[in-house]
């Protein structure tokens, strides 16, 4: 089969490996759906002597972009148990490995396993940018029928980090949250906090990717070159600031902001990777008494219970996709998403 492997330096290949087979623990998923995310440009932009991506070392070996993976089981394991996986079951993929064995792991929380380094399939790992991947049997999410595997792709990161840090922040009808960037992730948490009832102010630079959030459920949107973002939230909201503000920037302007646009009594959350945020503790934080949460992903059951709220609600996740890819192409796909001006992309198989 063929993968997408990032190379370094904005650059990639499509390289040979051999289809997998499953050990006895593990299951070989067809790949059916590949997102693209926001942190594969990490990857994508690591330097060509290598370094870290994402908090992760670089590979030692060429390995198989792409950690949002959906498809349908193609051959299961000696020793896996059916309630875990059957062929021809509809998957996505919780993308982690750690030991299995901690509290962590055994919670669904892989990713924050102590005990070892994690695999992180699309990353250390090889991932779903190629026909077929194969993963340990309990990484394994179903996929709700009503569901289309482009929809689960989403899911397997970038909608499903949306909905786990609205979850985590227990979002409600009653608030008012501001959500600093409308990237894949900033615009599913417009998508989401909208179905949820909350009021929604969506904030970018991108003129193009304002509109799109006004079609996602923004009640209002800022853009912070044209507007004090702080003020303007202010000013929405009768001087006092928004319940929650979510950032996604991964921009220190962009985490301030949000710090300082978030009422008294309110809550922060961080969900952008990388960079850095010089907080004033006693005006930002103390006399506010501000909450700060960093929400990193999700849980296997986060993933599944988000799949089930999108599904009852019948919320068009597959609508944030603009660009939709065949593998061979996958050199113009990352030279057009390496722009961020565009929604979300796919490999479909």
């Amino acid at each position: 089969m063929r993968g997408v492997v990032f190379t370094g330096g904005r650059e990639l290949e499509i390289m040979n490996f051999p289809d997998p087979t499953p050990g006895p623990d593990e299951v070989v998923i067809e790949i059916k759906a590949s997102g693209m995310c926001g942190s594969d440009l990490h990857q994508y932009r690591r330097p060509k002597a290598g370094g870290e991506t994402g908090g992760l070392a670089a590979p030692s070996a060429p390995t198989i972009a792409g950690h949002e993976p959906c498809g349908v089981v193609a051959a299961v394991g000696s020793a896996v148990n059916p309630s875990l996986a059957k062929v021809g079951q509809r998957v996505m993929v919780h993308h982690y490995e750690g030991c299995r064995v901690c509290g962590h792991c055994r919670s669904g929380w892989s990713q924050l396993c102590q005990e070892q380094p994690v695999k992180v399939y699309g990353n250390n790992a090889h991932g779903g940018h190629a026909a077929y991947m194969k993963v340990p049997a309990f990484t394994v999410v179903p996929l709700p029928d009503e569901l289309s595997f482009t929809t689960g792709a989403a899911i397997s990161c970038g909608t499903g980090t949306a909905y786990g840090a609205l979850r985590r922040i227990r979002l409600s009808g009653n608030d008012t949250i501001a959500i600093f960037g409308q990237g894949p992730v900033g615009l599913s948490a417009t998508q989401l906090a909208h179905a949820m009832g909350a009021r929604v102010i969506a904030l970018d630079v991108s003129e193009e990717r304002l509109a799109r959030a006004k079609d996602f459920g923004a009640a209002e949107t800022v853009n912070p070159r044209s507007n004090d973002p702080v003020g303007a939230i202010k000013d929405l909201t009768h001087g006092y600031g928004a319940e929650f503000t979510l950032d996604t920037s991964s921009q220190p302007e962009g985490r301030i902001a949000a710090i300082r646009a978030t009422k008294v009594w309110g809550t922060t959350c961080f969900v952008g990777e990388r960079n850095k945020v010089e907080i004033d503790v006693s005006p930002d934080m103390l006399r506010k008494q501000l909450t700060i949460v960093a929400s990193w992903t999700f849980s296997s059951i986060g993933q599944e219970e988000c799949a089930r709220f999108v599904a009852d609600r019948g919320i068009d996740v597959e609508a944030l996709f603009t660009h939709r890819w065949k593998l061979d192409q996958a050199d113009e796909a990352y030279k057009l998403f390496d722009t961020q001006t565009t929604g979300k992309g796919v490999f479909l198989m």
